[in-house]
């Protein structure tokens, strides 16, 4: 027989909310099964019953934030318990808004609190970061089974044979992993584009390494539909509400 599952997951599963949202809407009475109000932690439902989000955390939601940021060189996108890097949320202030005639005349000035990275770039990569305080788009774009393409520009030293291009398209494993496919061509005569679907640890650093190429410099330059466009290094805009990735 079909097993129960837990509502929080259920509610992931179903790309409403993260698993941690869904444990504080239940808390706050505002899911339902069948049209029954769900109020305590660790509640199950079968698979094919019906889960739903009440209005009030659908306003929740409506408030969070998502930005994009043009990460610099010498920040990192999580942050350090010990303090010795600076996280690139801390530039997300005021004085590094860049405004856009599309915001309206929105404030820059907003509660930061929860607004995380979704995905990362390392200490040495410059480039499109998104931090949000929604759930549903950390995962849309870091989930195991993420769909969105994230594309970047490596600048790199070295000879690249034909095979080997081929072998960075499909081929090269990692940790004992065989690498999904990717989209991968010469940008110019020093300057190669990738297209990935995944996102493992400085994973087009060790795949260039791999075909003995050197890179020499990394730059994210867009994520699904939203691409970093004229937005200088340091700075940071909103994701709008008629912005999908």
């Amino acid at each position: 027989m079909e097993e129960k599952v837990r509502v929080s997951k259920l509610l992931s599963e179903l790309g409403l909310c993260s698993r941690r949202e869904a444990d504080s809407y239940i808390e706050q009475g505002l899911v339902t099964v069948d049209g029954e109000v769900v109020s305590e932690l660790g509640s199950r439902a079968f698979r094919n019953q019906k889960i739903e989000l009440q209005s009030g955390a659908k306003v929740q939601q409506a408030s969070r934030i998502t930005v994009i940021l043009n990460k610099p060189v010498g920040f990192i996108s999580h942050f350090d318990d010990e303090q010795e890097y600076q996280p690139a949320a801390s530039l997300i202030t005021p004085e590094n808004y860049f405004p856009s005639p599309l915001d309206r005349g929105r404030s820059p000035r907003f509660n930061t609190r929860g607004l995380a990275p979704a995905g990362r770039l390392d200490i040495d990569s410059t480039g499109m970061l998104v931090l949000t305080q929604d759930g549903r788009i950390a995962k849309l774009l870091i989930g195991e089974n993420s769909p969105i393409e994230k594309e970047y520009l490596v600048r790199v030293e070295g000879a690249l044979s034909f095979d080997d291009l081929d072998r960075l398209k499909h081929g090269l494993e990692l940790d004992g992993v065989t690498l999904k496919p990717a989209q991968v061509s010469w940008q110019n005569e020093d300057q190669l584009r990738f297209v990935l679907r995944e996102g493992r640890k400085r994973q087009i650093r060790r795949m260039c390494e791999m075909v003995g190429l050197k890179v020499l410099g990394l730059k994210r330059v867009r994520m699904g539909r939203l691409s970093l466009g004229p937005l200088p290094p340091g700075k940071w805009r909103f994701v709008r509400p008629d912005e999908q990735f």
